[in-house]
């Protein structure tokens, strides 16, 4: 399929964590990794790419580092924010600021970012066109149906130029912002996790990186168009329990995150299917 890329300046903050339906947590991903200061830090992630980053960090630098890492794996969005209110995670990895500042809002948490750590770009994907600008007439688009991936994917598609959207529309943009629709697309509003599942009976659909990669689709190879890294805001974060910002265990986290060899992981693994935000 042909890739094409749209920049997300001017798109302001949404999420990338998608619907609001726990599904349950998974099982941790092992015992400590030993280190200096003897407690655990116990990271709940999604396992693709926060698990497999975290698990590298695991692997590779924790213990150089002196941090003792666990890594607890889970297959919703809303359960690793709750066990991190709850106290029973140390931090998370698995979604952006703006999803953690809507979650607060809705659900009384009291969670904050402590680090950006790459991006995973949304995409429109699709089994009838090589562009999304080909899209034909009355052509039907599946979306996230929560409210911060739906105004994601709305921005996507505005971007380039598919829609035109308000000029104030907010961040839960929806389909009534929408004030231009040349190819009298039909929105369908589905559940995020069904998304790939629907490109057998939509012409299009745009897809959360994590739930397209599980469905094994390449965003850097398969997507007809994929957001752009550059001024993105949906950057991945560290996030942790107000109060916990200065923990020295999440001060080491946030430094390997942001080192080389992370950086270098992320490139070599997911081949621009994920993008590295932060260096040495």
């Amino acid at each position: 399929m042909k890739h094409r890329t749209a920049l997300t300046a001017t798109a302001a903050a949404l999420a990338l964590a998608l619907g609001l339906t726990a599904c349950g947590a998974g099982s941790g991903s092992g015992a400590d990794s030993g280190g200096a200061d003897g407690d655990t830090l116990v990271v709940g992630a999604t396992a693709v790419p926060a698990g497999e980053v975290l698990t590298y960090i695991k692997d590779h630098l924790a213990e150089d580092a002196g941090l003792a890492l666990e890594i607890r794996e889970f297959t919703d969005y809303v359960v690793p924010n709750t066990a991190l209110q709850e106290g029973s995670l140390d931090a998370n990895l698995y979604q952006n600021k703006p999803y953690l500042d809507d979650f607060n809002q809705a659900k009384g948490t009291d969670l904050v970012p402590v680090a950006d750590a790459y991006l995973p770009p949304m995409g429109v994907y699709s089994k009838q066109v090589g562009d999304v600008t080909d899209l034909p007439d009355g052509a039907t688009v599946a979306v996230p149906n929560d409210t911060t991936n739906e105004g994601r994917a709305l921005r996507l598609l505005a971007a380039e130029g598919v829609i035109t959207l308000k000029d104030d529309a907010a961040t839960d943009a929806s389909p009534a912002d929408i004030t231009a629709n040349p190819r009298n697309l039909t929105i369908k509003e589905l559940e995020p996790a069904q998304l790939p599942r629907s490109l057998d009976d939509v012409d299009a659909a745009v897809i959360n990186n994590n739930f397209a990669q599980d469905a094994g689709l390449s965003p850097a190879k398969d997507a007809i168009l994929l957001e752009s890294a550059r001024d993105n805001p949906y950057a991945n974060i560290l996030a942790v329990k107000r109060g916990d910002e200065d923990d020295p265990r999440v001060a080491k986290l946030v430094k390997l995150l942001a080192s080389a060899e992370v950086k270098r992981f992320i490139e070599d693994t997911y081949q621009g299917s994920v993008l590295p935000v932060t260096t040495d």
